[in-house]
């Protein structure tokens, strides 16, 4: 029977399009998910849209729609970008679907049952760019540090509670006895120290009078979830809970990957969720640095935004996985522009990968008889150590220390030049340069679908591309 492997990302908010920054955790899970797939494991890749809350009833009443007809128009415009990005998912979960709403409801009532939950009068301050509460040691100057400029509400109102405070000691056990539960290390050590100091029961409902746009509290029709409690629960649902548990037992627990204003939301309250729910944690969570643009983070006012669409218009879609994978940190924060784009663009792949396929095929097809017999492909253990320990930014050094390693053979062999004085060792050493590009092209496979395929196709028939992979911008 075939290993499984199931990692979800988070779910996009449909109230704005897509950004870079959502981009990244998408190509990123995917190029894990594709990787495992060619190990040979069956894989759930999950993804999907968060559709419930404040900010986005907001902004269906500022475009003058139905908030439903307004989210179902968003999905279309967000599977579109997803499929430019060549997201293959597995699942794509809606936070407006039945069964996810019956499955959040069903989550609610067994929380209930444990005792995490009850109702009290509080007063609370409310970012709803987070769609979340905030303490004043977190906001500066009275702002949210990552909304700047979006008003901070002061809410008094009777909600249910989740009681987080129950689940001090069991969360600081998680985190003990799994040291790797969250990767970098240093996330883990945060988020311990942020439970070490206590928690504070949260909030996880809000009345209907006042935001209608959610998913009903079982049993109280003036009250609908706080949209973190029923998006959370996402992870299950999409993969069977609670009425299929032959397919959730099947694939849980879940590989997720998440930036790092989700580190508080996935690593301590949806676990002490799980653990109220009766639940086994996830496996494991990859928390993600920030992508800023020229030294600020992206703001529409500021005018340093990076759509992803926009890339790949302009360079296309195996250019941004490129860049994604190679030069934006997966755990720090990255400074992204479309200037530092267009040089790695140039230099990588134009000049880099790009020229390394044209001589090597050009080689090939005007100097050996017939396409070479192409090897079975083994993935050095060198590399098969960086995928599975998800170190994407050092597989992708790997590769372009091949990719320099092939262009040097060339170089230093000169087989375009011995073909005149010895025609049998050229020959040799063109086969050689051909099957390092296939191999460089199967280490691409996840990385670049579309290019790497291109490569083997040129390899199969023998032929250089008639125009180059990337064109040099």
């Amino acid at each position: 029977m075939k290993e499984r492997f199931y990692i979800t990302t988070t779910l996009a908010y449909v109230n704005a399009d897509l950004h870079i920054g959502h981009a990244a955790e998408f190509i990123r899970a995917d190029i894990l998910a594709r990787y495992k797939k060619a190990m040979g494991f069956d894989i759930v890749l999950n993804i999907g849209t968060d559709e419930h809350g404040q900010k986005i009833l907001n902004t269906a009443k500022e475009q003058g729609l139905e908030v439903q007809e307004f989210v179902d128009k968003q999905i279309i415009k967000f599977k579109e970008q997803v499929q430019e990005m060549d997201i293959d998912y597995t699942n794509w979960v809606r936070t407006t679907d039945e069964h996810h709403q019956k499955s959040a409801q069903e989550f609610w009532k067994r929380c209930e049952v444990n005792g995490d939950i009850y109702k009290k009068n509080y007063k609370t301050k409310y970012c709803v760019g987070c769609e979340a509460e905030k303490t004043d040691s977190e906001l500066v100057n009275g702002e949210c540090p990552l909304h700047p400029g979006k008003k901070i509400e002061e809410r008094e109102e009777e909600n249910y509670f989740f009681k987080f405070s129950n689940y001090q000691e069991k969360l600081l056990d998680l985190y003990k006895n799994n040291p790797d539960f969250i990767i970098p290390g240093f996330r883990q050590n945060e988020i311990y120290k942020f439970v070490e100091r206590g928690l504070q029961d949260f909030s996880i409902s809000r009345l209907k009078e006042k935001m209608p746009w959610g998913i009903a509290v079982p049993e109280d029709d003036k009250h609908v979830m706080y949209v973190w409690f029923d998006a959370l629960v996402n992870y299950i649902s999409t993969i069977g809970w609670p009425d299929n548990l032959e397919e959730f037992e099947k694939w849980w627990p879940v590989f997720q990957v998440a930036g790092k204003d989700n580190l508080r939301f996935q690593s301590a309250m949806w676990q002490a969720m799980l653990m109220s729910a009766g639940l086994e944690p996830s496996k494991q969570i990859h928390i993600f640095g920030f992508i800023n643009s020229g030294g600020q983070k992206m703001s529409k006012s500021i005018g340093n935004v990076i759509n992803p669409s926009d890339i790949i218009d302009e360079y296309g879609t195996d250019s941004l996985r490129y860049y994604v994978a190679s030069h934006l940190s997966m755990y720090e924060d990255s400074d992204m522009t479309t200037e530092k784009f267009k040089e790695v663009y140039n230099a990588d792949l134009a000049n880099g990968l790009g020229n390394l396929v044209s001589r090597t095929m050009k080689m090939a097809e005007t100097y050996l008889d017939e396409p070479i017999k192409i090897k079975s492909f083994k993935f050095s253990d060198n590399a098969k150590e960086l995928m599975d320990n998800f170190k994407i930014n050092n597989y992708m050094e790997y590769i372009r220390d091949a990719i320099s390693h092939a262009d040097f053979w060339i170089q230093d062999k000169e087989p375009f030049k011995v073909i005149k004085t010895n025609p049998e060792l050229a020959k040799k050493a063109i086969t050689y340069s051909v099957e390092r590009l296939y191999d460089i092209s199967k280490l691409l496979e996840f990385i670049i679908p579309e290019t790497a395929q291109k490569i083997q196709e040129l390899i199969k028939a023998n032929k250089s591309p008639d125009e180059p992979l990337f064109l040099r911008k």
